[in-house]
């Protein structure tokens, strides 16, 4: 639970500074960041993997490139829905989605390590007594 926490809030953060530093897309605060990273995350639960499956033909015949379109269609549907959150055009949103996505693989490296988990106990170092 404390895993998906820290993903959060490094997903939120990212978002924040992707809304700072890139001009087609704004983000006011980190509290607008928060909102639109937990969105994010329920839209990539929710609604990623049916546009993923309906776009698999394309995304064959693209040879993955459509995968790109696709989350930043997701990062599109995110900013109508969070006041505050803008993306001035879909390509903006592509653009968007793409260092969001960088910088969170990256944060959450350097966070949680390479397996992505808060901790270091394992169930092989826990003993029956």
């Amino acid at each position: 639970m404390i895993t998906l926490f820290i993903k959060l809030l490094v997903n939120a953060l990212a978002i924040f500074l992707v809304g700072n530093f890139i001009q087609g897309i704004h983000v006011p605060d980190y509290v607008t960041a928060l909102w639109a990273a937990v969105l994010l995350g329920i839209l990539n639960v929710t609604i990623r993997p049916v546009l993923k499956l309906l776009s698999l033909p394309i995304t064959i015949l693209t040879l993955g490139l459509f995968a790109f379109v696709v989350n930043g269609f997701t990062f599109w549907l995110a900013a109508k829905f969070i006041n505050g959150f803008a993306v001035d055009s879909f390509w903006w949103a592509v653009i968007g989605a793409f260092i969001v996505s960088v910088i969170s693989t990256i944060l959450n490296r350097l966070v949680l390590g390479s397996d992505g988990k808060v901790g270091d106990i394992h169930n092989d170092n826990i003993r029956d007594i």
